[in-house]
């Protein structure tokens, strides 16, 4: 009994949360002992000044540092959790790097006298030994069926097969339990739930939904027929009086898989549900952001950045920058800045989009593009105002007059800046056809109605992934 009322509460949690409170829990109970005893056993290498202080924000910069390094190189997204070998191989890369950061911190900026190497082993040792054990028990957990979520879904046609689907492949849970609601008036069922394999097909609780989510003890309703005009929308308050969640689908997808569905986008729930708010403090905070952080980059890579144009230049001794019209805020036109990845005659026969192996990339260009240095240059627009940090890709005049024919709510896109990266572009690997971009689209939009400055910096801080990792990248 205890184990299905805590597999109940776990159930509203997200995969990657989940795996970051078992994080934060295996660290609470570990690492203040850890400490303590490191502390003890070197208390000789620290300074009598600093001593107390040094193990105070040891304490708390070394796990702060770790969880924010797992979160940066996509140690909580679902796709490294359903590749838990692949997780696990990276493990002590991404616990290394937050260990080396606060080491160095600890060391340069606020005790320069301090050794900090028996610290950061020791840290190093304990957070990877804690992160592997807390993957394993979260794999454990869900073989014993916590994290499950149970879903009760009106309706049963194509629509309700489209929710399964994208569950399935990118829903914020690994483990769903989805029972379809149906009746006559709601369409027809689709053939490929019609035999119950996905989940059972319900035919007969229309009259009493409220009844049917207690028997199934669901987690959620979710309103996603075909047909809604024979919906009793009584039963279904009934159950939101009752204490259950109901949702309709668009909204569903959209907290769930955290981007819009596009093929059955309503323009009414678009215009009704929450969203695109720019609060004039966000919008602040977003430009302080872009100045600060771009300024540290531009600092920071100013060496790498000389190499590349070097580089460039002795390749075939053509321009080192490639400027070229790309569209921002409002539908203007700018001219952006990046190195030069291709030959000078690359777009000789007109405009197109780049392609895998594309045989105009130069030698150079292939390991600038791979690295993402090439992109560097587009911090001065940042600088300017062209762009922000974080935004839709920038894109071809040519090209967003094109798409904006093809796929509705595309100009949509153009009323934030154009950004160096973006939920898009973290989410999506580098597309070149008009499928790619109606698939981006479908994540520009969730960024562009959910706008934050905080979500700003949680996309930066997993751009470090796509850097080190890279995925798409042409």
């Amino acid at each position: 009994m205890l184990t299905t009322k805590l597999g109940t509460s776990l159930a509203s949690l997200s995969t990657g949360k989940a795996v970051w409170l078992l994080d934060v829990i295996t660290l609470l109970c570990a690492w203040p002992l850890v400490h303590w005893l490191a502390y003890a056993i070197g208390r000789d290498a620290f300074p009598a000044t600093h001593a107390p202080s040094a193990w105070i924000v040891g304490l708390l910069l070394y796990p702060a540092a770790n969880v924010l390094a797992l979160y940066a190189l996509g140690l909580y997204r679902r796709d490294s959790i359903v590749q838990t070998r692949n997780s696990l191989s990276r493990l002590p890369l991404v616990v290394g790097i937050g260990v080396v950061a606060t080491g160095a911190f600890l060391t340069f900026a606020l005790y320069p006298l301090q050794d900090e190497a028996r610290q950061s082993m020791t840290a190093f040792a304990c957070f990877l030994l804690c992160a592997a054990m807390t993957r394993v028990v979260f794999y454990l957990l869900r073989r014993r069926g916590f994290f499950r979520r149970r879903l009760l879904v009106v309706g049963a046609g194509k629509r309700a097969w489209d929710l399964e689907w994208m569950l399935r492949h990118e829903g914020a849970n690994l483990n769903y339990e989805i029972a379809f609601l149906h009746a006559p008036v709601l369409g027809s069922i689709d053939p490929r739930l019609a035999d119950g394999a996905v989940g059972p097909v319900i035919e007969d609780g229309m009259d009493n939904i409220l009844g049917t989510a207690q028997r199934l003890d669901a987690d959620e309703i979710v309103v996603a027929p075909d047909e809604r005009r024979g919906l009793a929308l009584e039963n279904l308050l009934a159950c939101k009086i009752a204490g259950f969640p109901v949702t309709q689908y668009l909204s569903f997808v959209e907290q769930e898989i955290r981007r819009v569905d596009l093929k059955r986008m309503e323009l009414g729930w678009l215009l009704y549900s929450e969203g695109f708010y720019f609060g004039t403090l966000d919008r602040v905070f977003k430009r302080g952001l872009d100045l600060a952080v771009s300024l540290l980059l531009l600092l920071g890579f100013a060496p790498f950045l000389l190499v590349a144009a070097v580089a460039i230049k002795l390749d075939d001794g053509g321009p080192i920058l490639y400027r070229q019209e790309r569209v921002t805020r409002d539908g203007r036109v700018f001219r952006i800045n990046k190195l030069r990845t291709m030959r000078i005659d690359a777009e000789a026969q007109g405009a197109v989009w780049a392609a895998s192996k594309d045989g105009r990339v130069t030698r150079v260009g292939a390991l600038l593009r791979r690295t993402r240095i090439d992109e560097m240059p587009q911090l001065f627009n940042v600088l300017s105002g062209d762009m922000s940090l974080v935004g839709p890709r920038p894109e071809r005049p040519h090209f967003v007059a094109m798409l904006a024919e093809q796929i509705p709510l595309y100009r949509e896109r153009h009323v934030v800046k154009a950004g160096l990266t973006g939920w898009a572009q973290i989410n999506y690997p580098y597309g070149a056809s008009i499928d790619d971009a109606r698939s981006k689209l479908s994540y520009d939009l969730y960024y562009v109605k959910n706008f934050s400055a905080l979500f700003d910096l949680l996309i930066i801080l997993q751009t470090i992934r796509v850097v080190l990792w890279p995925s798409g990248v042409r």
